[in-house]
């Protein structure tokens, strides 16, 4: 690459899309376009990937016209998985979300590997990816029979761009019932039920392939030019943390908040609560625990703006308000929860904002409890944004809680891999502990509470 190091990176969540052009030089954002991403129906819900690479070019093209662009890298949600023939779909991307008829749920479950062997527990609807796979390969086995690779959403993108077929790590280690973390290779899924040779090579996240012709028509860039095989979203947060030395827990937010916890052992892991092990981009396994507390929040805030103020989160620390898990059935800590109150509802927006941080923060506690606390928390993605959980969850763990300094959140730890230079991440300072009578008291209850309802 030249001097100039303008890094594209297509960073695909769950509820929305974007494209950052960072600077390669000093990791500053240059531009940035943003969409949301729209479930389609048909045979079953699925992605509109159509839209998606329409998103793509039209943002690869703009950036190139505007500021020119040296290479592409590629971060996206998991449990997700493209069904390709030739250099189409053989079938519509499912959507995680979509609940599996119940006669191949429970089929699924007598064929899926014990928890012990992948380290991934069973999640409702199409979570799993092996489960997604095997809803495919029964119920549509003429579209299943021509697919020619099964790519991971990451490694599908890369396909698009570079036409090169990979398997990868972090995307195979997010919860897909087909990946042995501990040991670095597939489960015994592949190869017993899904045809081995379905799945691609394996590539490491920082491989770099070059942009075909083809793609450079569709979207203007110059042919030629780098493209990361891609990596899983929650995994690039950690990206900029893998050679910190001292244990510390990232807090990667979204519309999930996935607690990660670098250079601490795997420990007791608790399939039952939603405990999983991700696989970083080192081949490592790192103990994880989440829950979808962007989700959470959309819920329990709708109609408000803004964030809760310490004096509103005193008043409902004072009044005994408190949110249950559970809005979201089947995932995080308290999968088996039904949601409610414990006390009267919030009301107004002042008392749903303050109650929520404080449910957030709670949360948060609880997956850093479950996967190890680190000697530090760094808070990536918007509840980055969010002081007041900060500093709540700060007087909550008793330990140190930074807001990372980088505005580009996931997009930068992709970046990284493309450009595969030392990185000092950008740190900012220890946020203060809140100072609220009852707190502690609150939050012993709280637990209690959550307990009740596991």
């Amino acid at each position: 690459m030249d001097k100039r190091n303008h890094i594209a990176i297509f960073d695909l969540g769950k509820t929305n899309q974007k494209v950052v052009l960072i600077d390669g030089n000093d990791l500053t954002k240059i531009d940035s376009r943003k969409a949301p991403n729209s479930v389609l129906k048909g045979l079953y819900p699925h992605l509109d990937t159509a839209s998606q690479w329409r998103f793509l070019c039209d943002c690869l093209s703009g950036f190139e016209q505007q500021h020119g662009v040296d290479g592409v890298a590629i971060t996206t949600h998991g449990a997700t998985a493209a069904l390709v023939v030739g250099d189409t779909l053989a079938l519509p991307v499912l959507d995680y979300e979509f609940e599996l008829p119940r006669s191949v749920d429970e089929a699924y479950n007598t064929l899926r590997p014990p928890f012990d062997e992948t380290l991934s527990p069973r999640l409702p609807g199409g979570l799993n990816i092996g489960a997604q796979l095997y809803f495919l390969q029964t119920r549509f086995p003429k579209e299943f029979s021509r697919t020619e690779h099964i790519l991971t959403y990451p490694q599908y993108w890369s396909f698009r761009l570079t036409g090169l077929a990979h398997s990868e790590a972090t995307s195979l280690g997010c919860h897909t019932d087909l990946w042995q973390p501990e040991m670095g290779r597939f489960s015994n899924l592949v190869g017993r039920i899904l045809p081995e040779k379905l799945f691609p090579p394996l590539a490491k996240a920082s491989d770099v392939f070059p942009l075909t012709s083809t793609a450079a028509q569709a979207t203007g860039l110059r042919a030629g030019i780098p493209v990361t095989c891609g990596i899983h979203d929650s995994n690039a947060s950690l990206v900029p943390w893998l050679n910190s030395g001292d244990p510390l827990s990232i807090v990667s937010s979204g519309t999930w908040t996935i607690v990660m916890s670098l250079g601490v052992p795997l420990g007791e892991m608790d399939a039952g609560r939603d405990m999983l092990a991700n696989v970083d981009a080192l081949g490592r396994p790192t103990p994880t625990a989440r829950f979808m507390g962007g989700r959470d929040h959309e819920l329990l805030t709708k109609g408000c703006v803004g964030s809760a103020s310490l004096s509103d989160i005193a008043a409902v620390i004072s009044k005994g308000i408190f949110i249950m898990p559970g809005r979201v059935p089947g995932v995080g800590p308290f999968p088996q929860a039904r949601g409610g109150w414990r006390g009267a509802p919030p009301v107004g927006m002042a008392e749903k904002l303050a109650s929520a941080t404080l449910y957030l923060a709670l949360m948060t506690q609880t997956c850093l409890a479950l996967a190890g606390m680190g000697q530090r928390i760094i808070l990536e993605g918007p509840l980055a944004r969010n002081e007041p959980f900060a500093r709540c969850l700060s007087a909550l763990t008793d330990v140190a809680v930074h807001v990372s300094a980088d505005a580009t959140g996931t997009a930068t730890g992709a970046a990284l891999l493309l450009l595969k230079a030392d990185h000092d991440p950008r740190l900012g300072p220890a946020v203060q502990p809140v100072d609220l009578p009852g707190l502690s008291a609150y939050a012993q209850n709280w637990r209690a509470y959550a307990q009740q309802a596991r």
